[in-house]
């Protein structure tokens, strides 16, 4: 099974790291195939980085068509062009909030999400509104950790995020956290180990979930293709984001 994990920032470095992630968790047979955009921003820290990491994640699937992955995870937590990636391919597409959502809900009876910049909690906190976990999802809280410093990881940082999590779940009265950036999936099974409760990954749900319903499509539970799930209509395929990128053939 070949599954696409396209990191929506350009880091190479984090687009590795979140590969091991992945790969980790990954069943014997399952290939995972990590790319990340020819252009757009090294780290996602707001709206404006998020339109551009979009443009990035359409070009990663399109690209991506003839090694015909039978699913796609969209590695960074705001799920930057999920429904676009959606249209484009017949493949399950997850995004890891999405995913990590629908895991903590299964997990606890309520979930704090502990993200990096405390400027991005808004995108957070409107993806919950978007997914209908209002009820599940009890607070959204930064770290003021940039992306990129989650590449050198360190006890220093980690404990940061600990002191942030555990404040949390005093304060929400929560069961789970929820990582909310692609570069914490390292951390998971240490922030589990001492906080004494569920520590969602989004990296590593999306990839389990997205290799089940790669496996039930034999027997033909698929993508739906209809309204907007259908195909880009053909007057619209122009690839206006391409000459961002370097290199890219059609």
């Amino acid at each position: 099974m070949k599954l696409l994990l396209i990191n929506p920032n350009t880091s190479d470095a984090m687009t590795a790291g979140i590969a091991q992630s992945a790969q980790a968790v990954a069943a014997a047979g399952t290939e995972i195939i990590a790319v990340h955009p020819t252009f757009g921003p090294l780290s996602i820290e707001g709206h404006y980085d998020e339109a551009f990491a979009a443009a990035g994640v359409a070009e990663q699937v399109r690209l991506a068509q003839a090694q015909r992955p039978e699913g796609i995870v969209i590695a960074c937590f705001g799920d930057p062009g999920l429904e676009a990636a959606r249209e484009a391919t017949s493949a399950p597409v997850l995004g890891i909030a999405e995913a990590a959502f629908h895991a903590a809900s299964m997990l606890a009876t309520g979930f704090s999400i502990v993200t990096t910049m405390t400027r991005t909690c808004i995108i957070a906190e409107r993806l919950v509104q978007r997914y209908g976990f209002e009820h599940q999802c009890r607070g959204v809280h930064g770290t003021d950790i940039a992306v990129l410093d989650l590449e050198d990881g360190g006890e220093a940082m980690t404990r940061q995020i600990e002191d942030v999590a555990r404040a949390a779940l005093s304060r929400d009265r929560s069961g789970a956290i929820v990582l909310g950036c692609a570069g914490m999936s390292a951390l998971c099974q240490t922030l589990t180990e001492r906080l004494g409760v569920p520590v969602i990954d989004g990296v590593a749900v999306a990839v389990k979930f997205a290799e089940a319903l790669a496996a039930l499509a034999a027997s033909s539970l698929t993508s739906s293709t209809e309204g907007i799930a259908a195909l880009p209509l053909a007057r619209v395929q122009a690839d206006a984001a391409l000459p961002l990128g370097a290199g890219v053939n059609p």
